[in-house]
C-alpha cells in the first residue's frame, strides 16, 4: 500500500465517521464542529480527485462562510439550549421515525435506480472514460468554462442556498427575546 493509498483511506474513513457522528450526537454543538471535520475532509478528497479549484472553493465557502454563520448563529439564538442541552432532547423511537422512514425511502430508490441502471446506454459514461484529467492538466480553465455554460443553473442554486444561509443566519441573530 502507497503513502497515496493511506492517506486516501484515512481521509475517507473521517469524512464518513465524522459525517456519522454529525447526525447521531445529541449536542449540537460538537455536530458543529464535527460538521467542520467532515467538510474539511471531503475537500482534501477533492484534492485526491485532482479537483483542486473545488476543494478551495469548499473550503472557503463552506468551511469559512456557511459553517461560521451557522456556529454564530447557534451561539447568538439559543442560549438556554446552551445552559441545559437535555431540556430540549426528546427520548423514544417515535422521535426518529419520520428521518428513519425519510432515508429508508431515499435509499430504496436510489437501490431500485442503481439496479436498473445500465452504463452502456448513457453516451457521457462513455465519454468520460477516453477522457482523463493528469495532474498537469489546467482543470480551472475547463472548470469555468463549464461553470459559465454547461453548470450555471446548479452555480445559481448554489448561491441561492449560500443566501438563504445568510438571511437566516441574521434572523436568527436578530430573534427577539419572547416575553
Amino acid at each position: 500500500m502507497t503513502i497515496e493509498q493511506l492517506a486516501f483511506y484515512v481521509i475517507s474513513a473521517t469524512a464518513l465517521l465524522s459525517a456519522l457522528l454529525v447526525v447521531s450526537l445529541k449536542n449540537f454543538v460538537r455536530s458543529i464542529f464535527l460538521f467542520f471535520l467532515t467538510l474539511f475532509s471531503m475537500a482534501g478528497l477533492f484534492v485526491f480527485a485532482l479537483a483542486d479549484f473545488v476543494a478551495v472553493t469548499q473550503l472557503v465557502i463552506y468551511v469559512g462562510g456557511v459553517l461560521v454563520l451557522m456556529i454564530f448563529a447557534f451561539l447568538l439564538s439559543n442560549r438556554e439550549l446552551l445552559n441545559n442541552p437535555e431540556a430540549s432532547e426528546q427520548s423514544g423511537f417515535l422521535h426518529y421515525l419520520p428521518g428513519i422512514t425519510v432515508s429508508v425511502v431515499f435509499l430504496g430508490v436510489l437501490l431500485m435506480v442503481l439496479l436498473k441502471l445500465d452504463p452502456g446506454e448513457f453516451q457521457w459514461i462513455q465519454q468520460s472514460k477516453e477522457n482523463t484529467l493528469k495532474p498537469t492538466d489546467n482543470t480551472i480553465h475547463y472548470l469555468g468554462i463549464n461553470i459559465m455554460t454547461r453548470y450555471l443553473l446548479p452555480f445559481e442554486v448554489v448561491s441561492v442556498l449560500l443566501l438563504m444561509a445568510l438571511i437566516g443566519a441574521a434572523h436568527l441573530a436578530r430573534k427577539e427575546k419572547e416575553q
